[in-house]
């Protein structure tokens, strides 16, 4: 069982936040760095949720467990537009800073397709901090439409944190140059087949699946459902930071 009224408190909150044991666990460790009655292992939390615990608690960390998955954008329109992107600026030639992450400002885009193929959000995820903003795209995926409601987005962002955007060659991105004149970010594109050199958007589009599972109807989200979900992302503590949380780590950049 969980130690105290205190814990199990924290536990519940947590699950329905959809963090995991162990980012709940070093939370607490965060939080209460001198009080160690506050403290939980993630194995305990396993234990009492798996093998103890009964009823509501049980339910919400197999609810805050289980993987969707999200259909991503179909690769063969994708292969068809490939190497047809005008002044397209491969990432080998992104500056190094970008690299170790110790500069901030630097992006990584995708689209995640929904039902049918027939809607898309974008995602984008800062390297440094991990912070992710969503981005409704409607009607369709056309480098006309998706190109300004990025610019849109981004020109929302403090100046340090408006380096650069790294995309795939999806032709949604076609608009690079327009994107690039609007935000003064300029894009890079990864290489073909190499979904790595988005590692962090890559796992983001991840942890996304535990909100837009499997045949979602992303046209039905608007930009402020979106937004929530990516405040709860933010919210959400992150081992790469040392527990931080995203929106803990963007504002530490912008009071350095």
């Amino acid at each position: 069982m969980l130690k105290s009224p205190f814990l199990t408190r924290v536990v519940h909150e947590g699950l329905r936040k959809k963090w995991s044991p162990m980012q709940i666990a070093y939370r607490l460790r965060l939080d209460h760095p001198m009080d160690h009655s506050r403290w939980v292992s993630h194995e305990a939390i396993y234990q009492a949720l798996f093998v103890q615990a009964k009823g509501t608690l049980r339910a919400e960390v197999a609810d805050g467990l289980r993987q969707g998955r999200i259909k991503r954008r179909a690769r063969s329109r994708g292969a068809e537009l490939r190497g047809k992107i005008k002044d397209m600026v491969l990432i080998s030639e992104r500056p190094a800073e970008a690299e170790d992450r110790a500069v901030p400002g630097f992006w990584e885009g995708d689209l995640i397709v929904g039902a049918n193929n027939q809607s898309q959000i974008a995602t984008l995820v800062e390297r440094r901090t991990r912070f992710v903003m969503l981005v409704r795209i409607p009607h369709d995926r056309t480098a006309e439409n998706v190109a300004p409601r990025l610019a849109a987005k981004m020109t929302t962002l403090p100046d340090v944190f408006k380096n650069s955007v790294t995309w795939d060659q999806g032709g949604e991105m076609g608009g690079h140059r327009k994107f690039t004149m609007a935000t003064g970010m300029p894009v890079y594109f990864c290489d073909p087949r190499s979904p790595w050199q988005r590692g962090s958007n890559e796992n983001t589009n991840g942890l996304l699946r535990q909100y837009l599972p499997k045949g979602t109807d992303l046209s039905g989200y608007s930009q402020d459902e979106l937004d929530a979900i990516a405040d709860e992302l933010n919210d959400r503590p992150r081992q790469t930071l040392g527990w931080l949380k995203p929106i803990e780590a963007f504002s530490k950049v912008l009071l350095d």
